[in-house]
């Protein structure tokens, strides 16, 4: 583990150093000079934006598409206002380090008890408490002034070898709090508490054996988490972005004695560095073009520019695909996909952690924050088009490729899995398509229902003996002590299935009518395609419910209790804390061959799916006050940020089909919803034998049976890479240690380990110690000698 550490050690020390090694010998190609602009939003006014004074501001530099999209509202930048009044605010960081520290020191000495879950929840619950403060106190003047705020906190990377630019590199680390940052605190630290609070009961089971070092880990990536959100430039966001990227390596791979949670804990480590290196490049590149890392600096140097003065080639024009590349990573898009259902490996807190509050929303962020990079003004009006569009089908492609997957899986916590991957695509096309708004409320949204839904499922493994196939249980809402469970299952899978007037509808909706009402042919397609995977996404959230709630009851318990823990048999949750002692023997007995007696959950988590089912609900709030009041709280956290938002996507749309974009748009969402939760509650609430018989029937068909194989088995991409990337790598690996072991080691090696013994074999007779043979040697010596003096002689006379 701590190589791995270092490793992301290695990497921001290597970064730093490419930077210094840097030629000098650059000219800016923007503006570095201070300007009146330093964070892109909306002016959803007129031409012209508000200064921080109250002033009106000509738009000089107003960035209005020519790539065939609709217009660009005007670039919305406010300079950044430091401020040491906030330097409490390392505290919102310093708590969950602080349980960092705790756990650690407890799981190296190997204490044993309830301490760990109690140092992180009080620590989270500390940061919250912090989050919601800084919304109180600094949220009205944000609105007001549209004026980031930015708090020192230490100094950290300075670096100066000459007098000119780009021949110094400064990263301190220091907090940088506009929209999107504040959001993303506000729920990361929520929904942190909440799921170490779940985990303090579910993990309990390991009371004697790794409780410390799983509270650890989790601190350690809520920390990172908060890195990452909360830094004022591009290398404190790429600590944090190892950081979450080392502790899913260790919380997915936290049962290592289990071959396919290492496995898996190694496949999403170095799919991540594949992400992680784009990001890296992507840094560089910005700071050999813009020369420096701070968001204040770069926001402002991109305001400086316009399109006609856009320099820098392919340097600046790789920047944003390389940032793409990074949230293919980190978010599980396009072809790096294929690591987060493996993920389930881990155990399930840690599941909705990286599902809902981190890593995977991590990449939506980095998105979300460089979105002035995909502008005119950062690359060109050709360029710009070329990467939203790559950033929208991306998002696409992955949204409908994900969806079509889980409906063949019969594992539920995969099925929740990919469908984060396709709620994740939805979130990348929104912000390809020019809706940031839409976006980044989704990633709001979505993080409290697929927060319920995971630890919803996490519940029914817990009192089911881990498992996992939705085929071998039923009937679980007339089972007692889980119709709680079940109800909260429900909600969210209404919620995942953007049930009409849900939080989630209101949020993904906005990414379709600005898909649909754009001007650009292929926006539109994506936004045709995401209205189809809208109705896959209902028939196979309903398929899983339907199938674990309804129908006769029907528990085929697990190999062991905690079955994604890896454990053997925890002799009938001795250490649960919940559940009478007639339950417990009932439980340890079913191991045994006896009945088995389901395990209902205990209060803590009851309480937390109590909690995420109301948040879930009011995370619609926001857009219901829009429609009462005129605003939407999240696009006032997206309008103060650096996320790219379009002028009136959320007011003034077209047409779709001729008709009002709204109301055509609410119907046909609403019809393919409907149908496909019409066709799940057929096939899998009606009559499942018909479904199971019409899935036989399309096994035996030859030109369809690739349809349910291939949904299984995930359209074989993971075979697929196997076939071009591991057997070509593994035959490489076959053919260098055939060459090191029976050339190099066999035959080189071995020659040269051997030649001195045949050398002293062919001389040894001379040596036999004896005066008479050692003269008889120098006579023979000379004798050759002479001849050979003779030979030459009469050779050179001759001639």
């Amino acid at each position: 583990m701590g190589r791995t550490q270092g490793m992301s050690t290695v990497a921001i020390i290597a970064l730093a150093s490419a930077f210094v090694t840097h030629a000098t010998a650059h000219t800016p190609t923007a503006s570095m000079e201070p300007a009146l602009l330093t964070t892109l939003a909306l002016a959803l006014g007129d031409g012209a934006i508000a200064a921080a004074d109250g002033h009106a501001v000509d738009a000089a530099h107003a960035v209005h598409s020519t790539s065939g999209y609709a217009d660009v509202g005007p670039l919305h930048f406010v300079k950044a206002v430091a401020n040491t009044d906030f330097a409490w605010l390392k505290w919102m960081l310093l708590a969950p380090l602080v349980s960092v520290i705790l756990c650690g020191a407890m799981a190296m000495f190997k204490v044993k008890g309830r301490l760990p879950a109690l140092f992180t929840v009080a620590t989270f619950g500390l940061s919250t408490a912090m989050a919601i403060a800084l919304y109180f106190q600094f949220g009205p003047t944000l609105f007001a002034t549209h004026a980031p705020l930015t708090v020192p906190f230490m100094d950290w990377l300075s670096l100066t070898w000459g007098p000119g630019p780009f021949q110094s590199f400064t990263a301190n680390l220091g907090f940088y709090i506009d929209g999107i940052s504040m959001l993303w605190m506000l729920f990361v630290t929520v929904l942190a508490t909440l799921i170490a609070l779940y985990a303090s009961e579910y993990m309990e089971s390991d009371l004697k054996a790794g409780y410390a070092r799983f509270f650890f880990a989790v601190s350690l990536f809520v920390t990172s988490m908060l890195i990452l959100v909360m830094s004022d430039n591009l290398v404190g966001l790429y600590l944090g972005w190892e950081g979450v990227g080392l502790c899913s390596y260790m919380l997915i791979g936290y049962y290592a004695t289990q071959p396919g949670a290492t496995a898996a804990a190694k496949k999403a480590f170095i799919m991540n560095r594949i992400g992680d290196l784009g990001l890296a490049l992507a840094i560089f590149l910005i700071w050999t073009n813009y020369g420096t890392v701070q968001y204040d600096s770069l926001f402002q140097a991109i305001a400086g520019s316009t399109s006609e003065a856009v320099q820098g080639g392919w340097s600046k024009a790789a920047i944003p695909f390389l940032l793409l590349l990074a949230v293919c990573g980190k978010s599980a898009q396009g072809p790096l996909f294929t690591w987060l259902p493996d993920a389930m490996w881990g155990p399930t807190p840690v599941s909705a952690l990286i599902h809902a509050a981190t890593m995977v929303t991590a990449g939506i962020y980095l998105l979300a924050r460089m979105a002035p990079f995909y502008t005119v003004q950062a690359i060109g009006p050709e360029w710009a088009e070329t990467a939203l569009l790559t950033v929208g089908w991306i998002g696409c492609f992955t949204a409908f490729i994900g969806a079509t997957i889980a409906c063949g899986q019969f594992d539920y916590k995969r099925v929740f899995a990919y469908s984060t991957i396709s709620s994740l695509g939805y979130m990348v096309m929104g912000l390809g398509v020019g809706t940031a708004f839409g976006g980044v409320y989704y990633v709001f949204t979505h993080a409290w229902f697929k927060a319920l839904l995971f630890l919803t499922a996490g519940a029914v493994m817990h009192g089911m003996a881990g498992q996992v196939d939705f085929r071998k249980l039923g009937g679980l809402l007339r089972v007692p002590g889980f119709r709680l469970t079940m109800i909260c299952m429900l909600l969210g899978c209404l919620w995942l299935a953007t049930a009409p007037f849900s939080a989630a509808a209101e949020s993904k909706d906005i990414i379709l009518l600005t898909a649909l009402t754009s001007h650009v042919q292929q926006v539109q397609w994506m936004g045709w395609i995401g209205v189809l995977t809208a109705g896959i996404t209902a028939y196979y959230a309903f398929r899983v419910w339907f199938r674990l709630a309804l129908g006769p009851v029907k528990i085929e318990p697990g190999a062991d209790q905690h079955a994604d823990h890896g454990h053997d048999d925890h002799a009938g949750h001795a250490d649960h804390a919940h559940g009478g002692a007639d339950a417990h023997a009932g439980h340890g007995a079913a191991h045994g061959g006896g009945a088995f007696h389901p395990h209902a959950p205990g209060f803590r988590i009851s309480l937390v799916l109590t909690l995420l089912a109301i948040g879930s609900v009011l995370a619609g709030l926001p857009s219901y006050l829009a429609h009462s009041q005129g605003f939407n709280w999240i696009q006032r956290f997206v309008q103060n940020s650096s996320a790219w938002m379009r002028a009136g996507n959320s007011e003034e749309h077209g047409q779709i089909l001729g008709r009002d974009a709204h109301s055509t748009l609410f119907i046909i969402a609403t019809t393919v919803v409907v149908a496909g939760f019409l066709l799940a509650w057929i096939l899998h609430a009606k009559n499942r034998a018909l479904g199971d018989r019409l899935r036989a029937s399309m096994l035996n068909t030859t030109g369809l049976k690739w349809i349910p194989l291939g949904s299984e088995h995930g359209w074989y991409v993971d075979q697929f890479y196997n076939a071009i990337i591991g057997v070509p790598a593994w035959l490489g690996a076959q053919l260098l240690a055939f060459t090191d072991r029976f050339v190099i080691d066999g035959v080189i090696v071995a020659a040269i380990g051997r030649f001195p013994g045949f050398v002293a074999r062919v001389f040894q007779p001379l040596y036999t110690g004896t005066v008479q043979s050692y003269a008889l040697t120098m006579a023979g010596g000379i004798g050759l000698i002479v001849a050979w003096v003779v030979w030459v002689w009469l050779s050179g006379g001759a001639s």
